[in-house]
């Protein structure tokens, strides 16, 4: 298994698609109606597909899951030039942090970090922070789906990429507990050819993850789990 998709809920996703696109750097997959998905590929390191799919209604829950952008030494510049590509500046009582906090222009908040040793050689997103009960187990589940393991970082726990590039994937611990909304980001994981679905199910609910089932959404070619603190996320069929 591996960590393929980060999914933005979304009421335009061509806008939003384009603006992420824009963010990261990536090259556009697939550009149809109610669907945009874009490529951010880490050199030497894991490659993340930045999808977009479509809702009725723009979401109004508290984040879950969001995305940290690297900054850096230039993070003024880097602030300025999201601005310019239809980002906002969002007080969310962060009060005084070195980071500076924006909204995508779906009003999704993510952060613009500043330099840390923790960010070498992530690529245009830095981390991938996620709301967790216990960031210890959860730390040990996502571990284990995704292949990702214990890197430094700022976070309770963190995970990276074996080849130690790319994004961190960061458990933090949860202001509150998780809504019965469905979170407006999630992540995706792809079986390999050699995994067995059933096999995979199982051990999410043996480490105390569980499946979901939603009769009024039909037959699906994905799976969807929620992690043991509620997060969402699906897994998808091997590739032929």
């Amino acid at each position: 298994m591996f960590l393929e998709n980060l999914v933005f809920d979304a009421t335009d996703p061509r806008r939003l698609g384009r603006f992420w696109e824009a963010v990261v750097g990536g090259h556009v997959l697939t550009d149809q109606p109610g669907i945009y998905e874009t490529r951010l590929a880490v050199p030497e390191g894991p490659v993340l597909d930045l999808c977009f799919q479509p809702v009725p209604n723009p979401p109004s829950e508290p984040v879950r899951l969001h995305v940290d952008v690297l900054g850096g030494e230039r993070q003024t510049e880097e602030v300025e030039r999201l601005l310019g590509l239809g980002a906002s500046h969002l007080d969310i009582g962060q009060g005084d942090v070195p980071w500076v906090v924006l909204a995508d222009p779906e009003g999704n908040p993510f952060c613009v970090m500043e330099e840390r040793e923790a960010y070498v050689d992530t690529g245009p997103i830095a981390a991938l922070p996620l709301d967790s009960a216990d960031p210890e187990r959860d730390a040990e589940f996502w571990s284990w789906l995704t292949g990702w393991t214990a890197a430094p970082g700022v976070a309770d726990q963190s995970l990276r990429h074996p080849s130690r590039r790319g994004p961190l994937l960061e458990l933090c611990p949860e202001p509150q507990p998780k809504a019965a909304a469905k979170n407006r980001l999630h992540l995706d994981v792809r079986l390999e050819v050699s995994d067995d679905a059933d096999v995979v199910a199982a051990g999410i609910t043996e480490r105390g993850g569980r499946e979901q089932f939603h009769p009024e959404w039909g037959e699906l070619p994905w799976r969807l789990f929620a992690d043991p603190s509620g997060n969402e996320f699906c897994v998808l069929p091997a590739r032929a």
